[in-house]
């Protein structure tokens, strides 16, 4: 039986992966800041374990608990919305500490077992924002662009030993929080002198004609996880299929 880690399984994207993977009988190691192993369905193939990504004692930790992974689901992040000019640096370098640095420790502490064992599968999810620039979000995609970077380098050089590196690449979804895991409001970082711009950009967010929904990405990191064609990307909703094909 092989065994998936998922990093932010608490909500959205990460939890409904680690629910698609128990349903396809495999053994589970769901990681959240918080461990709550009731949001998921009892079964002697999950593990609760807590996990913060930019902590590297608590990486160290939680690869010790789970032993032998097989498939390592980078799915931990933080969004963020707003005006460039007005979101505090502090707050940039927090959403990268999560969603670039944060991915890149994980990867680093778990690519000795599987160079050993030469296998496994590291899936980085990023978003459709790194498929076309959207407006207002320019620090959120800077940080899963960087991803998009690492992850096409590594998957060339962890080749040769049989690990695979692949994307998982959401589109939007409006019942998610977008901004989750963060002190900072979206009306914070829209001064009045953006008001005007912003405003029909935010009504197109309330609207989209397409959207991502969970398990649309819980079935992208699944085709990923067991995809050997060397397939890199994996868009996951229609919008992000859409835009995938435009580009």
């Amino acid at each position: 039986m092989s065994t998936v880690m998922i990093t932010g399984s608490s909500s959205g994207y990460g939890l409904e992966t680690a629910r698609h993977f128990l349903a396809q009988g495999w053994k589970v190691i769901a990681t959240m800041r918080t461990p709550r192993a009731d949001i998921l369905p009892k079964s002697e193939a999950l593990r609760v374990i807590a996990l913060d990504v930019t902590c590297a004692d608590s990486i160290a930790a939680a690869l010790e608990a789970a032993g032998p992974v097989d498939v390592l689901v980078n799915n931990a992040g933080i969004g963020v919305v707003g005006a460039f000019e007005a979101t505090p640096m502090a707050h940039v370098r927090k959403v990268f500490e999560t969603n670039t640095f944060g991915v890149m420790a994980m990867t680093q502490a778990v690519i000795p077992q599987m160079r050993i064992r030469r296998t496994g599968v590291i899936i980085n999810v990023t978003s459709s924002v790194t498929l076309a620039p959207m407006p207002l979000a320019a620090a959120y995609t800077a940080s899963k662009q960087a991803i998009e970077g690492f992850t096409g380098s590594l998957a060339h050089e962890l080749a040769c030993f049989g690990v695979r590196a692949k994307l998982v690449e959401p589109g939007y979804a409006p019942t998610t929080r977008f901004a989750q895991n963060t002190e900072v409001k979206v009306e914070d970082l829209i001064p009045p002198t953006y008001a005007g711009f912003a405003s029909p950009i935010f009504e197109g967010f309330a609207q989209p004609a397409l959207t991502t929904k969970e398990t649309d990405v819980a079935t992208a990191v699944w085709r990923a996880a067991n995809d050997t064609s060397g397939q890199l990307r994996f868009p996951a909703g229609a919008d992000a299929e859409a835009l995938a094909q435009a580009v």
